[in-house]
C-alpha cells in the first residue's frame, strides 16, 4: 500500500507539470461529455424511449458507462505508458523488484485528472438514480457486484495488452481497439440486433462491463446471467493471466 501510495504522488506531480495541458484534457472530456449527454437527451425527448428504456434510464446506461470508463483508465493508466519500458529495457529493473510487477506497470500511475470527472459522474448518478428507478438495497448490492466483476474484466484486458507489450512491443493500437469496443456500450447493448447483441455481450463482452450493472440496478437481469458474468470473467482473468506469464518466458530484454 505505502509503494502504491509513492507511485500515486509521482503521477499526480507528473500530470499537473503542465498546467496548460491539464486544463485542456480535462476542458476537452467536460465538452465530450456534455455534447454526448445533449444528444441523447434531445433525442429522447421526442421519442420517449430507446430499446424499451425512459429517458432517465437511458441516461443512467451512459453515466455508468463513463463512471466505468474513467475509472479504468485512473487506475490502469500506466498501462498506456508500458511500450516505452519494453523498448529501453526498463521493464528489466522491474522485473526484479521484490514486489508483483503489475504493481508498478498495471495500478501504478493513476491519473488524477480523471478524478475530477469521475466526481461529476458520480454526483450526475446519484440525481438520476431515484429518478430511473425505485432504489431498492438488493438491486444496489447486485449493481456494485456486477462493477467490481466489471473493473475485474477490464483488469483482465488491460494484463493481455500488457502480454501483447511484451511479444509484439505494441501497445498503443492494442489499447485504441480496447477503447474503440467499449465505446458500443455507451448506451444499452438491447438497441443492437442479434446476432450483435450477442457477440457485444458474451464474445467481446462489452455487454457484461456496461450494460448488465445497470440491467440488475434496474431489475431487468436474470439471476442466471449474473452467475454467467463471474464465470466469464474468471475464465478471462485466468487466460490473461496465463498470457502474462507465457509473455514473460518469451521475454528477452531490451525490445523483448
Amino acid at each position: 500500500m505505502t509503494l502504491l501510495v509513492l507511485l500515486s504522488k509521482n503521477a499526480l506531480k507528473t500530470s499537473f507539470e503542465n498546467h496548460v495541458g491539464a486544463i485542456l484534457f480535462l476542458v476537452g472530456k467536460f465538452l465530450r461529455f456534455i455534447f454526448y449527454f445533449l444528444f441523447v437527451y434531445y433525442l429522447l425527448s421526442n421519442t420517449k424511449t430507446l430499446a424499451g428504456y425512459t429517458l432517465n434510464q437511458t441516461l443512467l446506461f451512459f453515466i455508468v458507462f463513463n463512471i466505468v470508463d474513467t475509472t479504468t483508465q485512473l487506475i490502469f493508466r500506466e498501462v498506456y505508458r508500458f511500450r516505452t519500458l519494453v523498448v529501453n529495457g526498463e521493464l528489466d529493473g522491474i522485473l526484479i523488484k521484490p514486489y508483483h510487477p503489475f504493481i508498478r506497470i498495471l495500478v501504478g500511475g493513476p491519473d488524477p485528472l480523471d478524478m475530477v470527472m469521475l466526481v461529476l459522474y458520480c454526483g450526475l448518478f446519484a440525481y438520476f438514480l431515484p429518478l430511473a428507478v425505485s432504489v431498492d438495497i438488493g438491486h444496489i448490492f447486485l449493481f456494485l457486484i456486477l462493477l467490481i466483476n466489471t473493473f475485474m474484466l477490464a483488469a483482465s484486458f488491460h494484463i493481455v495488452v500488457l502480454a501483447l507489450g511484451i511479444l509484439t512491443t505494441e501497445v498503443d493500437h492494442a489499447m485504441m481497439i480496447y477503447r474503440d469496443v467499449t465505446r458500443v456500450g455507451t448506451l444499452p447493448i438491447d438497441i443492437y440486433k442479434e446476432p450483435l447483441r450477442s457477440i457485444f455481450t458474451f464474445i467481446l463482452p462489452v455487454g457484461i462491463m456496461m450494460t448488465f450493472p445497470v440491467k440488475a440496478l434496474l431489475g431487468m437481469l436474470d439471476y442466471r446471467l449474473i452467475f454467467a458474468c463471474v464465470i466469464i470473467t474468471s475464465g478471462m482473468l485466468l487466460v490473461s493471466l496465463r498470457l502474462w506469464h507465457y509473455a514473460l518466458k518469451k521475454y528477452q530484454s531490451w525490445g523483448g
